[in-house]
């Protein structure tokens, strides 16, 4: 956002600082050259009345020449102005001198000087007026006058630029601060009015989105609570059934009992995830993996550093159940490893199965996914368990990997923010 106040404002910089470069061009070509032409006609009407003068009596009479005014055999040395002689001469005929005249630059001064020829064959030298070219102070006051704009317009774009992005600012910060419940929080409706239209407009989204995802949370639970009425009276049908069509019968009840339940265990999260506590996850993962293995799973802790984590234990818990028996279930038996790495605390969760294919690895995470050619039918599951592990990591500042390991299996990372004790 930064860089789109940058460019409007370069944008505005850019426009003005353009236009007062050309004005500042325009002044300073009719300061330094604009001069000169103009003062072509007097100076041509000071030679002729001179030449007239100088002419008027003979050699012995010829009175001095005036102050700015010098008799020489020769014409004025130094690098010839055209534009200035073909000007002056055009200028000497209007006044009825036709005598060859040339202008030039003095070497030392930098002035022009006109060089008249008379009529006994010398030259009359004639020196421009000096203030014909404007002096340094001039050009020190037109550069700081330049400097003091381009200064003023930076300040002045700057400050717009800021004004106008303002409801982008908001927008970002709006996005960069949306919670774990993926809900934006609400914004002050202050500033411009601009502004406060930005900041009401988000707030009417925030609103929506909190409603529609209680709603969706609400829906899925009465779901699951409205499926455990017919299938109590479908599980009590199916005891009467033959017991060849009985067994597969229950199978599929069991089957839609845990989807029902894992739909509900999600619900639930959306409420407990609050109830955040200093955990001992050391103490966490240890019974998790005792619990399993007295249940039959094979789950081993090969290593555990001492970490303390903010969770709520009861999420914390059945999130890492879930990804450990998962790798116990499928993958052969969970070898499970606790690292504390600077502020973070790593659950490692590695098992020998025979992993995920890789295109199928993004998905691994969505409801009811399964890999049937590379780990087997799923068992004993709903297909919740990946989701609600991933959403209750996500919810505590955490992340969760799995990707396959190269000597075969899988490995599931948790990682999550460690904290003081």
């Amino acid at each position: 956002m930064r860089s789109l106040q940058v460019r409007f404002a370069l944008i505005l910089i850019s426009a003005v600082v353009a236009v007062v470069l050309v004005a500042t061009g325009v002044t300073a070509f009719v300061i330094s050259s604009g001069d000169a032409n103009r003062m072509v006609g007097p100076m041509a009407q000071h030679i002729a009345t001179s030449a007239d003068l100088l002419s008027a009596r003979g050699q012995q009479d010829r009175p001095p020449p005036p102050p700015r005014e010098e008799i020489s055999d020769n014409a004025a040395t130094g690098a010839i102005r055209q534009d200035l002689t073909d000007a002056l001469a055009s200028a000497l005929a209007d006044e009825g001198q036709t005598g060859t005249v040339l202008v030039s630059t003095d070497a030392e001064t930098g002035q022009p000087v006109a060089s008249y020829e008379l009529p006994d064959g010398r030259w009359a030298i004639f020196a421009f007026p000096r203030q014909m070219t404007p002096p340094a102070e001039l050009w020190i006051a037109l550069g700081s006058w330049l400097s003091l704009i381009v200064i003023g317009v930076v300040a002045v774009a700057l400050v717009i630029a800021r004004r106008v992005t303002q409801p982008f600012v908001m927008l970002e910060r709006a996005v960069a601060s949306v919670g774990d419940d993926g809900v934006l929080p609400h914004i002050p409706e202050i500033g411009s009015g601009e502004s406060r239209h930005t900041a009401a407009a988000l707030n009417r989204l925030s609103d929506r989105l909190r409603t529609t995802m209680e709603s969706r949370m609400r829906l899925v639970a009465a779901a699951g609570h409205d499926l455990r009425t017919p299938m109590t009276r479908m599980r009590l049908r199916a005891e009467f059934l033959p017991d060849e069509e009985r067994d597969d019968w229950l199978a599929d009840l069991d089957e839609l009992d845990k989807i029902a339940d894992s739909a509900i265990r999600l619900v639930r999260e959306e409420g407990s995830i609050n109830d955040a506590t200093t955990v001992d996850l050391k103490a966490l993962t240890e019974a998790t993996v005792e619990e399993l293995d007295a249940a039959a799973l094979p789950a081993t802790l090969d290593a555990a550093e001492p970490a303390w984590v903010k969770a709520s234990p009861l999420s914390l818990k059945r999130a890492l159940r879930n990804l450990i028996s998962n790798a116990a279930t499928h993958g052969g038996g969970a070898h499970v490893a606790l690292q504390a790495r600077d502020a973070r605390a790593l659950v490692v969760i590695e098992d020998n199965g025979p992993g995920i294919p890789e295109d199928l690895l993004p998905h691994v995470f969505e409801p009811f996914f399964r890999v049937d050619p590379g780990r087997g039918k799923t068992a004993n599951g709903a297909g919740l368990g990946l989701a609600i592990a991933k959403e209750i990591v996500e919810r505590l500042g955490g992340s969760l990997i799995i990707e396959n390991r190269r000597e075969g299996g899988l490995r599931q990372i948790v990682s999550l923010p460690q904290v003081t004790r």
